[in-house]
């Protein structure tokens, strides 16, 4: 009998500013590029909405959001060889499973803060969202692309 793949459930947020532009940031935990959107894990009992709402905050500081849309798909991505993600109950995961939210930035610039407890990112900026898919790591791509094509109709509304 073949084994069961696990995935962990996770969110991804598309964060755009004003000018629809598309938020990312560099991971500390790589000297190479490795810029991506924030995501994070779902907690137990955590509905979606709100572990993208959490998970944005704790990696960014940013609460001032509304959200435009969510995903009408789960995406998801296995980990390249030598990344590891384990459960609590050490059952190692094969990728992650991830369900993604298009919120607008209503905040200011001021708000956004990456010196957190166990940062995740050392840098952000504003990308063009025809460049977020270039600027992921390899193993991240085909998501990003789904993302991107999904939540396009949305930008491109918020453009005009």
């Amino acid at each position: 009998m073949k084994e069961l793949k696990l995935y962990r459930p996770n969110v991804g947020i598309m964060l755009l500013n004003k000018k629809a532009e598309v938020f990312v940031a560099h991971r500390t935990d790589s000297r190479k590029q490795a810029w991506q959107m924030p995501q994070g894990g779902i907690d137990k009992g955590e509905d979606e909405y709100h572990a993208a709402l959490r998970e944005l905050y704790e990696e960014t500081n940013i609460s001032s959001v509304t959200l435009i849309a969510e995903s009408k798909n789960w995406y998801s991505y296995d980990f390249p060889p030598g990344i590891h993600f384990f459960s609590p109950k050490k059952k190692e995961f094969v990728g992650q499973m991830q369900k993604w939210f298009l919120f607008q930035f209503t905040g200011n610039e001021t708000e956004i803060d990456l010196n957190r407890p166990d940062p995740e990112f050392n840098q952000w900026k504003w990308i063009d969202v025809e460049k977020v898919v270039e600027l992921i790591v390899d193993f991240k791509k085909e998501v990003y692309r789904h993302v991107v094509d999904e939540f396009l109709p949305f930008i491109d509304a918020i453009r005009k």
